[in-house]
């Protein structure tokens, strides 16, 4: 049955068609060709895997995010960025990273960053000289840290299939995030200063102080989110709900940039993003069941285990295989199906389910940004107006960057530990 499901679901994929659609049909040919279960299994197991607090999340983080970029938050954010860094050479790509650093501590999505964001900083940065594909390959690429900095969307799903604590999650997620936006810094920096991009970044940048101001009610969201977490006040749950509120009372009343007609952009953003995520984890979970019942998760993790001895050799070939998985499958469906079966297989090894929580999380997200169905580089392409084959060359030495920091990640397990032992709960 395994066979037949995988093969369909591969076949799916390559006549293009939808992922969640993909899932679920194979799911079907295995449940009504290979066993004997009655089909209302198909809606019990959906709503198993969608009766689930912490799924709750998921589209309040996204409507919040949403409600920032309407709002003119984001904006803020970039113009705050850009006063520290825009006057160096290169200071609108480390503006980039910075303000998608910034924005990922409350969107808790790569795509909503890259929107968010985009829509403000690549044609500032086409104006002033920058290639195109170069613009587009850094924003697809920083945007990436939407999903590893807290709050985080996919390190949510995997705490729900696997069981393990969330907040510990989130602040394993921190100290990775921040090495990455860092380097992803410093490579864009040389880079343009190695061109002679970026001389002119200065111009029209806002006084720091001024900045400061203006941003401020932006700069204090993830303050409230994370330290409402990490005081005991509030679940996630409840911290992207209150993220919610927050953004529609700075939008509405404070800044008084969001209009009815943006609210309901918003929102109407919010409900499709999140029906797809949530139908993809449905169908997903379908899946999961069936292999299950099949056996798959315990011989998997016994095949690895057994032919992989020791944490090195099984850590280098799971992460061999969410990069490939990560380029062809979407990344809230490979933690559904797989982290259950791998997190079992590190366990057996002695790898902590936090740490490989939070590698498997920064792994998959290579798949945001590589064909051919990196979702970050199409969002990027269509706000630059061109095509993804122009953003490859700049884009191999930006995934190769992130390839070296999820090595140091993988195997050295004080990165992404040191916070949770110190502030977990």
């Amino acid at each position: 049955m395994t066979g037949a499901i995988v093969s369909a679901m591969m076949l799916l994929f390559v006549i293009s068609v939808p992922i969640a659609i993909s899932i679920g049909l194979a799911s079907m040919i295995g449940l009504f060709g290979f066993t004997s279960l009655p089909p209302i299994v198909i809606p019990q197991q959906v709503f198993i895997a969608l009766d689930k607090f912490p799924l709750a999340a998921i589209p309040f983080f996204i409507l919040a995010g949403n409600l920032m970029e309407v709002g003119g938050l984001s904006r803020r954010l970039v113009d705050f960025a850009r006063s520290f860094v825009g006057q160096i050479q290169g200071g609108l790509a480390a503006t980039c990273v910075i303000t998608c650093m910034l924005f990922s501590a409350i969107s808790g999505s790569s795509v909503a960053t890259t929107f968010a964001i985009g829509v403000v900083l690549i044609p500032a940065m086409r104006n002033l000289g920058y290639p195109v594909g170069f613009v587009a390959a850094l924003m697809a690429t920083s945007a990436e840290l939407g999903v590893i900095i807290p709050p985080s969307i996919p390190m949510i799903l995997y705490g729900v299939a696997t069981q393990t604590s969330i907040p510990q999650l989130f602040l394993a997620g921190i100290v990775p995030g921040l090495l990455i936006a860092g380097a992803l810094l410093v490579t864009s920096v040389i880079w343009c200063r190695v061109k002679g991009w970026g001389k002119r970044d200065g111009e029209g940048s806002l006084p720091r102080l001024t900045a400061a101001r203006r941003a401020i009610w932006a700069l204090l969201m993830p303050v409230l989110i994370m330290g409402g977490i990490y005081g005991g006040v509030t679940t996630p749950t409840e911290a992207s709900v209150i993220a919610v509120v927050y953004a529609m009372v700075v939008g509405l009343l404070l800044h008084r940039e969001m209009s009815l007609a943006d609210l309901v952009r918003a929102f109407r953003k919010s409900v499709i993003t999140s029906a797809v995520i949530m139908f993809i984890i449905g169908t997903a979970s379908l899946m999961g069941y069936l292999l299950n019942r099949e056996g798959v998760p315990d011989a998997a993790a016994l095949w690895l285990t057994s032919t992989f001895e020791g944490p090195v050799s099984l850590m280098l070939a799971i992460n061999a295989m969410l990069f490939v998985i990560g380029m062809f499958i979407e990344t809230g469906a490979s933690i559904i199906v797989l982290a259950p079966i791998l997190q079992d297989a590190a366990a057996r090894v002695g790898i902590a389910p936090v740490h490989f929580g939070t590698v498997m999380v920064v792994n998959l997200a290579l798949g945001m940004i590589t064909p051919p169905l990196g979702v970050n580089l199409f969002a990027a392409a269509q706000i630059a107006g061109c095509s993804v084959t122009q953003m490859l060359r700049p884009l191999m030495v930006f995934v190769s960057v992130i390839v070296l920091c999820l090595l140091v990640i993988a195997f050295v397990p004080a990165v992404s530990m040191t916070l949770p032992a110190l502030i977990g709960r």
